[in-house]
């Protein structure tokens, strides 16, 4: 048995990508999924997969930025399964743009989805799992960039500051009711982000062919090669499940050795 069998877990933004290697994982090891996307058509393929591989899972709309339907997700999975026992912030978009460039608008719009969007989900998650009583566990996404400021990413390492930030504050003000709060920061990792960042690296006349914004980007990574979503499960069911109960507050980087901190 897994320590994450039966648990109902949401996770955001896994209609593709990182939140869709972190949904099968845990499909697969006996939880609860429900996939959140603003893609609902994403979320929908994601369940279908894990249904198709024996997992229980089901598909829901959110926009991480609008607590409304936030609060309708959330209602939405504990009248499925019953309750939430993790819930896992993990949307986020992010955007190549020297820094001088950066606007006022690029600048919240990723802060909108990405630091407001997981103090949203944190603070309804945790609402959620004070009325229902035994705990909880909140995991969110951070990145390299949550530690590093990159000056092609200003704004969004902005964004993974904050989330660092309502992290630990969230760790400090939930551990009476039993619930943790962590982050996970990933590095460069092979999703569809990544190739929508390269066509931005070469738009901006900073790259001359595809893929060399994550190659060049990637040097620096001690264990010699780019990661891909199953990269990062082993870590984020570590922090879904029982052998996390005494973590909290902390970002477990998973990001091949490129930040060492």
């Amino acid at each position: 048995m897994h320590l994450v069998e039966n648990k109902v877990v949401i996770v955001t933004g896994s209609g593709r990508g990182i939140g869709a290697g972190i949904a099968a994982d845990l499909a697969e090891k006996g939880a609860k999924v429900v996939v959140a996307d603003l893609n609902a058509d994403g979320a929908r393929q994601v369940v279908t997969a894990i249904r198709n591989n024996g997992g229980e899972a089901h598909a829901a709309q959110v926009d991480v930025s609008d607590r409304q339907s936030v609060k309708a997700l959330i209602a939405e999975a504990v009248a499925r399964y019953g309750r939430l026992d993790v819930m896992f912030n993990n949307a986020g978009i992010s955007q190549t743009c020297p820094f001088l460039d950066v606007t006022d608008e690029d600048f919240n719009r990723i802060m909108k989805i990405n630091g407001l969007g997981v103090l949203i989900g944190t603070q309804e998650a945790a609402r959620q799992m004070i009325a229902q009583g035994g705990g909880g566990k909140i995991v969110n996404t951070a990145s390299i960039a949550g530690k590093q400021g990159y000056p092609l990413f200003a704004h969004y390492c902005a964004s993974k500051f904050a989330v660092v930030a309502i992290t630990q504050a969230a760790a400090r003000a939930l551990a009476e009711h039993k619930i943790t709060v962590n982050c996970f920061g990933p590095g460069v990792v092979a999703t569809e982000l990544w190739q929508q960042l390269d066509r931005e690296f070469m738009d901006h006349g900073l790259t001359s062919k595809p893929d060399q914004a994550i190659n060049e980007f990637s040097q620096s990574i001690l264990l010699g090669r780019v990661s891909v979503p199953k990269d990062i499960t082993g870590v984020t069911s570590f922090l879904a499940s029982a052998a996390s109960d005494y973590v909290t507050g902390q970002t477990v980087m998973v990001d091949g050795g490129m930040v060492l901190i």
